[in-house]
């Protein structure tokens, strides 16, 4: 796929990901989404890249939302020959083509086997702060704000944003943020866990290449692959004992790799490791050890 609304480059096994719509304040389309899955594909199946970093081109804006020049077309699905709006005007809600756009990326990069590190370089809004919510650790520069606006255009919150939010920050402020639909100052999101870290903006891109650096200079990369779709998958166990087979199964299958026995070599000969197993193919026997509920 040739990006038109994206960027990807790659330098020392960091993926760059940037939203590349500046004179619309990197506004969303599906055109964007289908890059962004796109170059989220392209990043878990290269072992030579261990880690992505998501931004926004210019300094206004992260992701100013959903483009709203199609007026309420950008969310009620009419019009397309594939359109879930019978001819009637009622809905097919079990239609593929009723899934939302911010959705079907959100659940793409749910899936990544790769640590997803946001840098958020302007204002979040809509999409452009829900897009953050799989993200691993989420940085953003001291001007940033984020503005979950659902209520104030009169829709609900998308992109499964009501599993991730409220695990994220608590119940509270996320209700709190999407009934108002009020845009949370960058200090307001450090403190109740949604940003990792803010910094002043000529620093946030070296903060966050910083931060993917710590993950994959010195850890196996099926180790990072598994750990982050352990924890990610784990918020919706019922019980520790689901997370105790995972974990079982884990240490079991890990323990008798060569990433093992290379962890524990070059620790005892007090050297950096070289660990052989690759994310494309060596991935243990149990994964995934999830099965996906379909869209209904």
């Amino acid at each position: 796929m040739a990006y038109e609304q994206i960027d990807l480059a790659v330098h020392d096994r960091v993926a760059t990901i940037t939203l590349n719509r500046p004179d619309k304040l990197n506004a969303y389309t599906i055109r964007m989404m289908e890059e962004l899955i796109h170059a989220f594909d392209r990043v878990d199946s290269d072992d030579e890249i261990g880690a992505v970093i998501v931004t926004g081109s210019g300094e206004r804006a992260f992701c100013a939302g959903a483009d709203l020049e199609m007026g309420t077309k950008a969310f009620e699905g009419a019009g397309s020959a594939d359109s879930p709006v019978r001819a009637d005007g009622s809905i097919d809600y079990a239609a593929e083509a009723a899934r939302d756009y911010g959705g079907r990326l959100t659940l793409r990069m749910f899936e990544c086997l790769k640590p997803v590190i946001g840098a958020v370089n302007g204002a979040a809004v809509g999409i452009g702060a829900t897009m953050l919510l799989p993200m691993d650790v989420r940085l953003a520069c001291e001007e940033a704000r984020i503005g979950f606006v659902f209520a104030r255009r009169g829709i609900v919150p998308e992109a499964a944003s009501s599993w991730f939010l409220p695990r994220i920050v608590g119940i509270s402020a996320a209700l709190d943020w999407t009934m108002s639909g009020r845009l949370v100052p960058a200090a307001e999101a450090l403190g109740a866990g949604l940003l990792s870290e803010v910094v002043p903006r000529e620093s946030l891109l070296e903060e966050a290449q910083a931060r993917a650096r710590s993950y994959i200079e010195a850890s196996a990369p099926v180790s990072v692959a598994l750990t982050r779709q352990m924890m990610w998958r784990g918020l919706g166990m019922a019980h520790p004992m689901e997370a105790h087979r995972i974990d079982s199964r884990g240490v079991l299958a890990r323990g008798r790799s060569g990433d093992a026995h290379e962890g524990v070599g070059a620790f005892l000969e007090k050297r950096p490791a070289q660990f052989p197993d690759r994310v494309s193919q060596d991935m243990p026997d149990f994964f995934p050890w999830w099965e996906d509920p379909r869209y209904t």
